[in-house]
């Protein structure tokens, strides 16, 4: 099953939310946080807030805060915010023969999409944000690895995308370079 831009964009939002537990992030840090273009991301956060899953705050030290624990909160329940998963619950041909009970084809269709919204109601934010050091975008460091195992550390704490401990300058040489057979 594949999911929507706007329900992976909202899931991305409920997981900076959640690594920054309490803390009230802004619009702007939730998108550099989760790459995701602002404008887009507003309304994405007005649905999750319509939904109470998370809640604005006004003022200066404003912006969006998670209105639940991460615990509470299943991957299901963020789906279902912004895209709604859709059941198979008659032929979707509109065949008469199918009319009380779906097609053997549809049938399973309907079964795998059961198990998958089954797997995401049993998982919850908390789960998936439980090590740190696997934290998706917007985390401090991210390990890289290329062809022949050679593998760079990206510091992005300091904005810099820089490898630990190297220039600017030398980051640009060697991001340039190919790597040798």
């Amino acid at each position: 099953m594949l999911i929507s831009q706007t329900t992976e964009y909202a899931l991305r939002a409920i997981v900076d939310l959640a690594y920054h537990h309490g803390q009230s992030r802004t619009t702007q840090q939730i998108a550099e946080g989760t790459r995701v273009p602002a404008g887009y991301l507003a309304k994405v956060l007005k649905s999750l807030s319509r939904h109470g899953l998370i809640r604005s705050q006004r003022g200066l030290h404003g912006g969006f805060i998670l209105e639940r624990d991460p615990g509470e909160i299943t991957v299901y329940d963020v789906v279902a915010a912004v895209d709604p998963p859709k059941r198979i619950r008659e032929c979707p041909l509109g065949l008469e023969a199918h009319k009380h009970q779906l097609c053997p084809l549809h049938q399973r269709l309907d079964d795998a999409l059961a198990m998958v919204e089954k797997s995401f109601r049993d998982t919850t934010i908390a789960e998936v944000t439980a090590d740190p050091d696997t934290q998706p975008l917007g985390g401090k460091k991210i390990e890289l690895t290329v062809s022949g195992g050679l593998a760079a550390v990206i510091d992005r704490s300091k904005g810099s995308g820089t490898r630990t401990g190297e220039s600017k300058k030398t980051a640009k040489k060697t991001a340039k370079k190919p790597p040798r057979p």
